[in-house]
């Protein structure tokens, strides 16, 4: 994609990331498929871990060159593959859909409550970085626009969510490794950027106490107190892998290369 894309600029920053997967994991815990994380066990074994495998990938395929993007696209399309053989099942197509769309909602969903609202050919150009990537791995029946995304996006939130056990286990496992300030600042910004779907799912509720935060986010963001608030409430073991998020696009490109 183009060096100024704004897909770069959304995934090269900690906290943007960081708010995508925040409402990725209210996601991914009503998804019907969620039976398919547990089948590996390693996503309610250690979710963060899980976290950063995916933020690894993720990154390789948007800051890499195309010959290094589609072998992370094929990597990613190999496990799967695996898992379905050992299985003896495939995954619902639907349920590839729905990942992917994930991953274009929250980018866009993210960077408008951290930084600005995307115009709409810049929300286009979501659409369509993640799309091929879609294309890529195989996954069918893909809209042809961002305008016919959010009618498919609409009726997939609402024929494949729901509440149940996984969905419990999955927030148990949550606040178990995050603990009790982590997971509270997780609901906050699951309250921030999921749809209402999930919301009302989850019983989030309404009014999150963090949104006149991130207000004043916008505008101290540079500011040294600010960083520190930010690394003073991660995790310690993975405090590290947070920050090297922030690391300038070429330098992310050259490692994934």
């Amino acid at each position: 994609m183009d060096p100024d894309s704004v897909v770069r600029a959304i995934w090269g920053k900690a906290d943007t990331v960081l708010f995508i997967f925040a409402g990725a994991a209210a996601e991914f815990a009503l998804n019907k498929a969620v039976d398919w994380l547990y089948f590996t066990g390693r996503l309610p074994a250690d979710p963060l871990a899980r976290l950063f495998s995916t933020v690894e990938y993720a990154r390789r395929i948007v800051f890499a060159e195309r010959a290094g993007a589609e072998q992370a696209i094929d990597s990613i399309t190999a496990i799967h593959a695996a898992v379905e053989a050992k299985r003896g099942m495939a995954i619902p197509a639907w349920a590839y859909r729905d990942v992917l769309f994930m991953l274009i909602d929250y980018s866009i969903r993210a960077f408008e409550t951290l930084e600005r609202p995307l115009s709409p050919a810049e929300k286009q150009e979501v659409f369509a970085v993640f799309t091929r990537i879609g294309q890529r791995m195989g996954i069918p029946e893909l809209p042809s626009s961002h305008a016919k995304w959010l009618q498919t996006r609409e009726e997939h939130l609402a024929q494949h969510l729901e509440y149940s056990t996984f969905t419990a286990d999955l927030y148990q496992q949550y606040a178990r490794h995050l603990g009790p300030v982590r997971y509270r600042l997780l609901l906050q910004a699951q309250r921030v950027v999921a749809p209402l779907q999930v919301r009302q799912l989850l019983r989030l509720g309404r009014t999150p106490w963090l949104r006149p935060a991130l207000f004043i986010y916008r505008y101290t963001q540079h500011l040294r107190f600010s960083k520190w608030a930010r690394t003073s409430l991660l995790p310690d073991e993975y405090r590290q892998k947070i920050l090297r998020l922030d690391i300038v696009p070429s330098a992310v490109a050259a490692a994934a290369g």
